[in-house]
């Protein structure tokens, strides 16, 4: 065996154990780690207020630091509003500026417009914003303060992603010992072939981990700024015709949801006749019925011949000599 070769033995081995490392971290996703992360860019949360502050601070006691270190959460938080305004266009310029303010930016706007039953025209409106999270109920506050009506619809809903991100981060630190080794390996090899083969494995190794960056990324972003997804309805789009304490449209409303509900039926109804009975009352009267009234026809006739038939003279006999 040549002997360069030969010394990159253990180094092989030492990669293909990291490799197979990675992929037992990518099939069991790994618990919470009680500690704070360290990677850049991880945002900036506060610690969970069930866990007990550091020793240090509290008992005095350094050695018990790290047992009683505060876990730091990665939760994203996002929002979800619908409410009627006076001005749905008005608003949503509104909701722009206010998203800018805060650092934050508009995800998507959409205004058209929405034809009411009277047939008038109404404008409707739809906005996502991202603002950082720590801002997200000031923000949820000022868009309800452009509406004087009832809230239509309000949610907020938080997803702790804590053990997603900690996986994430430990099968980065994998993937990237791996590249360091595979690029010493690289370095050392002689031959083409051995070149070509670790040169694969190092491609393979840098995508997977800028896929995991990626992932990283998103959640990072994602905890950093909550996302809130807002309809602006128009007063108009909710606004009963009202006379005196009488609602007439709730009455017509249902009197046309009877009316179509009836011409539904209807139309099943024709629908089935048409399609299942007629054809199965067709092939009932050619198997049964039709054979039935040939033979009772049939036999009619007979007996109506026998009865028109005149019957047999009878010839006198003469009397004897």
């Amino acid at each position: 065996m040549h002997r360069p070769l030969t010394r990159l033995i253990p180094i092989f081995s030492i990669v293909a154990l990291l490799l197979s490392a990675c992929a037992s971290a990518a099939a069991t996703p790994a618990p919470a780690q009680d500690k704070s992360f360290s990677s850049a860019g991880a945002p900036a949360l506060a610690p969970n207020p069930s866990q007990p502050r550091s020793a240090v601070s509290e008992a005095g006691n350094p050695s018990n630091t790290t047992a009683q270190q505060a876990i730091q959460r990665i939760v994203i938080k996002n929002g979800n509003l619908v409410i009627v305004v006076a001005d749905p266009a008005k608003s949503m310029e509104t909701i722009s500026k206010m998203a800018e303010e805060m650092s934050g930016y508009v995800v998507s706007a959409n205004l058209d417009q929405t034809q009411l039953e009277s047939g008038a025209q109404v404008p409707h409106a739809t906005i996502a914003i991202r603002v950082p999270a720590e801002r997200l109920d000031e923000a949820m506050t000022r868009i309800k303060g452009e509406t004087t009506r009832p809230i239509i619809k309000e949610n907020v809903v938080s997803q702790d992603v804590t053990s997603e991100y900690t996986d994430l981060q430990s099968r980065l630190r994998n993937l990237e010992n791996a590249e360091t080794q595979l690029t010493q390996i690289m370095d050392q090899a002689t031959k083409t072939e051995d070149v070509l083969s670790v040169y694969n494995q190092l491609v393979s190794v840098q995508e997977q981990i800028e896929v995991l960056k990626g992932q990283i990324k998103y959640y990072d972003e994602s905890a950093r700024l909550s996302a809130i997804s807002t309809e602006l309805l128009a007063n108009e789009t909710v606004q009963p015709l009202t006379i005196g304490s009488w609602q007439p449209t709730g009455i017509a409303k249902n009197a046309l949801q009877a009316l179509i509900n009836t011409l539904k039926f209807v139309a099943n109804a024709i629908i089935w006749i048409v399609i299942y009975l007629l054809p199965v009352a067709l092939v009932l009267f050619v198997v049964f019925f039709l054979p039935a009234y040939l033979i009772w026809r049939a036999i009619r006739r007979r007996r109506a011949s026998h009865k028109a038939a005149p019957p047999p003279s009878i010839v006198p006999t003469p009397p004897a000599a």
